[in-house]
This record gives structure tokens, C-alpha cells and sequence, in this order.
């Protein structure tokens, strides 16, 4: 795939003006209300995984609406509490998957806290869920997740996964093995993106670690890319025509770069230049907005893979020195 974007050194200074309604913050600060009126009822039954060096969880708390989210916890079996957390997020269509495939943070001697994404993995024999979507919309949507009551943002699938995402950095900061100072929420795409709007949700956090994220700067993603997801909204607005502006403002609700421009904790980024699945334009659009300290790491030659287990090793020698000072 040649490149399609912008250069390098245009993407470095794109700074698109942001699509951002006035309501923004009133509208997530009452989401988050109405999710916190429900108590979070952690549950942590523990789950034989045939391994040896970490303790697992199957875990289960209670998200948007009181909802329950399931997700694993693990934790390295042989070092001191309390430890580091990562809350980790999925990538499109993807569930929580097998405890073994989530080993890489406790090797380092954190907690993992690995979200299902409601509503997803359905279908994905690698990575398969196991969390409802009670809450499915009432209208016809293009297959997928994004349009999934996408004509209000009150009913818009997101808002249910954002607010279910702000609560397991709850679940993560109050369970006793857990250090609540140093908690990280990390994803790629999907969750990459979640992570970038969860940075804005919860900024007690200590950092983000956002990997091409998806859900970013949507009007100019489904202007310049035909992959999917994106062009889930191409193809609801190609058979719903007329709708395109109160589409377009529902998305403005959940649009990575307004969460990006309130993400004040320390953020290491990464994009590929020859993504065109979450086109680089819209990863520095959030990236170049972003006020707190920030890291990109840039992979010139790669698709939506990205960095892949290069970024996940730039990910841990990012967090150790940015937790050395607490060791």
C-alpha cells in the first residue's frame, strides 16, 4: 500500500479546526453521572488458565446503565503489592480473548485489566467476548458497530463503551493489589481510541498509550479512506440520504481530537504512514491537539499493524521510565 496521506512533515503541523458542539463536556460530565449512579459491584472469580506465574481473574463490573462488563484481571503471582495497572481496550469487532494472549504487562510486573467491548467479539475466533449490548439502537444501521444509533448521541453505541471504559479505570484503582497512582489505559484502533477518550475522562490516570487510534477525527477519515469501519458511515449516509449533518453531529461527541485537546496526563502515540485504516492525518490531527505531555512514535513502511511488537516494546520502556521514580 503506497502512501496516501499527507508527508510527514505536513501531518507534523495539521492542526484542523476541531467540530466540537458547546455541550460537550455538560454531555459526558452527566454520562459519567448516570453511569457512577450504579454501584460498581466488582466481582473477581478466580479462573485457571494453566498458568503458573500470574494470578487470573474472570471479572465482571457494572458499566453503562449498570450493564455488566466482563473482563480478565491479572496480575503477576511474585512481586510485591501494590502494583502498576494497564487498562487495556480492544481493537474493532474483537472480546477479551484468552488470559495467555494478555502476558506482556505482567511480565513486567503490572496488573492487566483487559475490557470486553460490549456488544463485540462475537465472531472472532482469536478473540472472543463475552459481554451483551442490551442496549442496540432503533434504527436501521449499516452492519458494524458505527452507526449504531448514530442519529442521537444519547443512544450512540460509544457513549455505552466510553462510559463502560471510565469504570474500569474505577474497577482497576480500587482493588487492593493495585497501586491507584500508576494506572495506564492503553488500546490499538478501537482501543486506541477508547483509551484516547477514557485520558480525557479520567484524568486522575498516569498515562495513555494510544496506538493508531480509531474514532478520530471522522469527517476527514471517511472523506479519504474507503477501508473499514469508517466506511460503515459512507455506506449508512449513501442509502440515508439527508442525514449527513445530524450524523456528522453525533459523531462530534465522540470524536478523538476534542478528547485529545483535553488530555492533560503523559501520552505516547504511534501512527503508520501507510495506514488506511485510521489514515495518519487523523492520528496527528489528535496527536497535534493534544496540550499534555506527548510522544509519537512514527512507522514509515507499515499499515494498520503499526508498530506491532516494536510499539508494544517502545509501550514498556515507556512506563518504566516514566514509573522508575516509584520503584
Amino acid at each position: 500500500m503506497p502512501l496516501f496521506d499527507m508527508p510527514l512533515a505536513e501531518l507534523r503541523d495539521y492542526l484542523p479546526t476541531r467540530d466540537e458542539p458547546a455541550d460537550f463536556d455538560d454531555f459526558w460530565k452527566r454520562t459519567l453521572t448516570e453511569a457512577e449512579a450504579f454501584d460498581l459491584a466488582a466481582e473477581f472469580k478466580p479462573h485457571d488458565a494453566a498458568l503458573t506465574s500470574v494470578d487470573v481473574y474472570d471479572t465482571a463490573f457494572a458499566g453503562w446503565r449498570g450493564h455488566r462488563i466482563n473482563a480478565w484481571f491479572i496480575l503477576p503471582r511474585h512481586v510485591p503489592d501494590p502494583v502498576p495497572c494497564v487498562v487495556t481496550y480492544i481493537g474493532y469487532t474483537g472480546g477479551r480473548g484468552f488470559p495467555h494472549t494478555h502476558l506482556e504487562w505482567p511480565a513486567a510486573g503490572y496488573a492487566v485489566l483487559v475490557m470486553d467491548t460490549r456488544g463485540q467479539g462475537g465472531a472472532h475466533p482469536d478473540r472472543p467476548g463475552a459481554t451483551a449490548d442490551p442496549d442496540g439502537g432503533d434504527f436501521a444501521t449499516a452492519f458494524g458497530m458505527m452507526t449504531r444509533g448514530v442519529l442521537d448521541p444519547e443512544g450512540y453505541y460509544y457513549r455505552r463503551v466510553f462510559a463502560d471504559a471510565a469504570r474500569a479505570v474505577d474497577v482497576a484503582a480500587a482493588h487492593p493489589r493495585v497501586d491507584a497512582t500508576r494506572i495506564a489505559v492503553q488500546g490499538e484502533s478501537q482501543g486506541g481510541g477508547i483509551a484516547q477518550a477514557v485520558a480525557a475522562l479520567r484524568p486522575e490516570v498516569a498515562a495513555a498509550l494510544i496506538d493508531v487510534p480509531f474514532l478520530t477525527h471522522f469527517r476527514r477519515a471517511v472523506e479519504i479512506t474507503g477501508s473499514d469501519p469508517y466506511a460503515e458511515i459512507v455506506r449508512f449516509l449513501s442509502a440515508q440520504r439527508g442525514l449527513e449533518e445530524q450524523v456528522f453531529r453525533t459523531l462530534s461527541y465522540f470524536d478523538g481530537v476534542n478528547f485529545a485537546a483535553r488530555g492533560t496526563v503523559p501520552a505516547l502515540y504511534s501512527v503508520a504512514l501507510m495506514d488506511t485504516v485510521c489514515p495518519p492525518s487523523t492520528v496527528f490531527a489528535a496527536y497535534n491537539h493534544r496540550p499534555g505531555p506527548k510522544e509519537i512514535t512514527v512507522w514509515p513502511w507499515n499499515a494498520h499493524e503499526g508498530g506491532a511488537g516494536a510499539q508494544r516494546e517502545a509501550q514498556l520502556r515507556y512506563l518504566r521510565q516514566l514509573w522508575r521514580p516509584h520503584d
